[in-house]
């Protein structure tokens, strides 16, 4: 090798030491073009004379002449809301709750405070295995009510109320609130409710009272004002839609007073109070009474009539015709007559049961403060009905219907009896009040006293 082959090599392998270093450091690559300059065959003038017309200058990455501004880094997400890893499982977003209807503050002015039944909380079921058997509602003493117009009205009377439930606090508000101070209030889920309701479409709203009396209730104010003279006994009835039906009638004929009698069915079931359209809170009602208690709740001069469908045997007897309906009336009284029995046929009833006129419903029957009697259609009424209607001067009130049909329902017959009976007080009153104008003797006037 020749001397000036050594020394033409030497710039080669300079200029290949500065383009590595070069690019170690990071330097642009227009300075390590220009570095490489004599690689390309250009020789070292032409990398001196690019130096010299544009000195090149060394720019960071983003500031070259198309970036007009640094772009911000995008801030790093965090890990735990995109991707919350193999092990754990990502957080639901809590879901806001709907705001009532009514404003918070006016709640709280008005005192009251509600709590809302955990899940698992059996307090409802409980109070319903109650209120649900007659046996564990006479011990404890409570009733259940359901329907925001039960309830109200039920309030309104002065019954007391111990728990109430409720599925939508805007069917509390529905209510009168200045009653529910002190009441222990329970929102549930409208599927309990449901589950223990005895309606078809349920309100969302249940009540727990204690068991209501008729001493202490108060009743609407009209009510009183067209009271009559007119009482209603119940004798045995064992059907709640008929006994709620019949309570219904009650209170719309104006009635003073219901007694029930031992045997009937209990007034306070929630199929009574369904069918009695609050007629319970309407009336007085008094329940379970003994036969020899039932004067002690009549006006002492009233008269106490029946309404049995045996008045068609009593009208046979006294036309002498025999009649197959007497006959059952006959077999249904002999179980309360003492007899020996003796080949000779038995003593016929009609020889002593209770001597009764037979009258028909539409004849005035209301000359004195009247009681009506109501039995239940499987067995009808009682023997001791008739001895106190005997006692007391009654009659036996008939509701003519057509031969070959059966008696009427027993709700059918007190509505009409009922309303008949009001009927003939009005026309009383209304003869008494023309007496008092002509200055006719107030005893030309009957059945007013």
């Amino acid at each position: 090798m020749t001397p000036d082959a050594t020394d033409a090599g030497a710039p080669r392998d300079v200029s290949a030491k500065m383009a590595a270093l070069a690019l170690l450091r990071g330097v642009g690559l227009e300075a390590l073009r220009l570095a490489a300059g004599p690689l390309w065959g250009g020789g070292p003038r032409r990398g001196v004379r690019a130096l010299r017309r544009s000195p090149v200058k060394v720019l960071s990455p983003g500031q070259g002449p198309r970036a007009t501004a640094a772009k911000p880094k995008p801030e790093p997400q965090r890990r735990g809301r995109e991707s919350p890893g193999p092990h754990r499982a990502p957080k639901p977003e809590p879901q806001l709750q709907p705001e009532p209807r009514a404003s918070p503050g006016a709640w709280e002015e008005a005192g009251l405070r509600y709590e809302r039944a955990l899940p698992g909380d059996r307090r409802l079921s409980k109070v319903m295995i109650i209120v649900k058997s007659r046996t564990f509602r006479d011990k404890q003493g409570k009733i259940l009510l359901e329907g925001r117009r039960l309830i109200a009205d039920a309030l309104r009377a002065g019954a007391t109320p111990q728990t109430v439930f409720f599925s939508r606090l805007e069917y509390i508000k529905e209510l009168p609130v200045d009653k529910l101070k002190g009441v222990s209030l329970i929102k549930v889920k409208f599927d309990d409710i449901k589950e223990w309701s005895d309606l078809v479409t349920p309100q969302g709203i249940m009540g727990i009272f204690a068991r209501p009396d008729h001493v202490k209730m108060k009743y609407p104010e009209t009510q009183l004002q067209h009271s009559l003279p007119l009482l209603l006994i119940c004798d045995n009835l064992r059907d709640p839609g008929n006994l709620g039906t019949i309570l219904r009638s009650a209170a719309g004929a104006g009635c003073s007073k219901v007694l029930l009698t031992k045997g009937c069915v209990d007034a306070w079931e929630p199929k009574v109070l369904r069918a009695g359209m609050g007629a319970h809170f309407q009336v007085p009602i008094v329940s379970n009474l003994e036969w020899e208690a039932v004067p002690n709740y009549l006006p002492s001069d009233a008269r106490v009539h029946v309404a049995d469908n045996c008045s068609l045997h009593a009208q046979a007897q006294r036309s002498g015709k025999a009649s197959d309906q007497g006959w059952v009336c006959d077999w249904r009284f002999q179980k309360h007559h003492k007899y020996e029995e003796v080949e000779e046929e038995a003593e016929p009833a009609s020889s002593w049961l209770p001597e009764l006129e037979v009258q028909g419903y539409d004849t005035t029957w209301t000359d004195a403060p009247a009681a009506v009697v109501i039995g239940g259609e499987t067995h009808g009424v009682s023997l001791e009905s008739l001895q106190l209607a005997e006692s007391t001067g009654g009659k036996r009130l008939l509701i003519p219907v057509v031969p070959g049909v059966d008696s009427l329902n027993s709700a059918m017959a007190a509505s009409i009896l009922l309303f008949e009976g009001r009927r003939q007080l009005r026309l009383l009153q209304e003869e008494r009040a023309r007496a008092l104008e002509a200055g006719v003797p107030r005893q030309l006037s009957p059945g007013l006293g």
